[in-house]
């Protein structure tokens, strides 16, 4: 692991947020499909760094991109376009129960007693020790404190009782996908200092 994004006061977006899963797929004679995923599902995305000098930050981005051996090491990042859950839950929720890996179905308990929003289709959670990611399918009501969540991709590790549950400021494990990044000047200030602009492409790391 080789630190965290963002680096100090880097600002930045995540462009196209995509999910990698490879499935091979043929068709018998009589057109009957099958299919086969061959790999885990990942997450990858775009990070473009918002313009700015090598003085505020980009000295300070160009050292923490050259410490990453291009995609050697893996470090955290939050996409800002996801970090607010959709739903509505404030509570420290925990897994209910083990679980395990395989799983897409996921009892969980300490919700903010009945919350007909507490999630929503489309949020993004993290188990307590684990590095994958996973993504809510299905609009979450607790009832009494307690739900049910449905997730893709299936639990690649199994899940311990009480396990906490990180459904905001989520952090991706990701490693960069390429092995040349190039870090270029777009531009001047007012002042003449000149202005950065940067992007990179990462993959989740599982």
């Amino acid at each position: 692991m080789s630190g965290a994004f963002p680096i100090s006061t880097a600002k930045f977006e995540s462009l196209g947020i995509k999910s990698i899963q490879n499935t091979i797929i043929s068709k018998t004679v009589s057109g009957k499909k099958l299919a086969r995923q061959i790999d885990n599902q990942r997450w990858a995305f775009t990070v473009r760094i918002v313009t700015a000098t090598r003085s505020d930050v980009y000295g300070e981005l160009m050292a923490f991109i050259v410490k990453q051996r291009s995609g050697k090491e893996n470090f955290t990042i939050i996409p800002p376009e996801v970090e607010d859950a959709r739903g509505n839950e404030t509570n420290t929720v925990r897994v209910n129960g083990v679980h395990a890996v395989g799983d897409t179905t996921i009892a969980m308990d300490n919700h903010h007693n009945d919350n007909p929003h507490a999630f929503k289709s489309g949020d993004f959670i993290k188990f307590a020790s684990h590095d994958k990611v996973y993504m809510i399918v299905a609009d979450v009501q607790a009832s009494s404190g307690a739900s049910t969540v449905t997730i893709e991709p299936p639990l690649l590790t199994a899940l311990a009782d009480d396990s906490i549950v990180t459904y905001d400021n989520v952090p991706f494990t990701v490693h960069l996908t390429n092995d040349i990044q190039e870090f270029g000047v777009v531009g001047t200030a007012k002042d003449g200092a000149l202005l950065y602009q940067f992007e990179f492409d990462v993959e989740e790391s599982l």
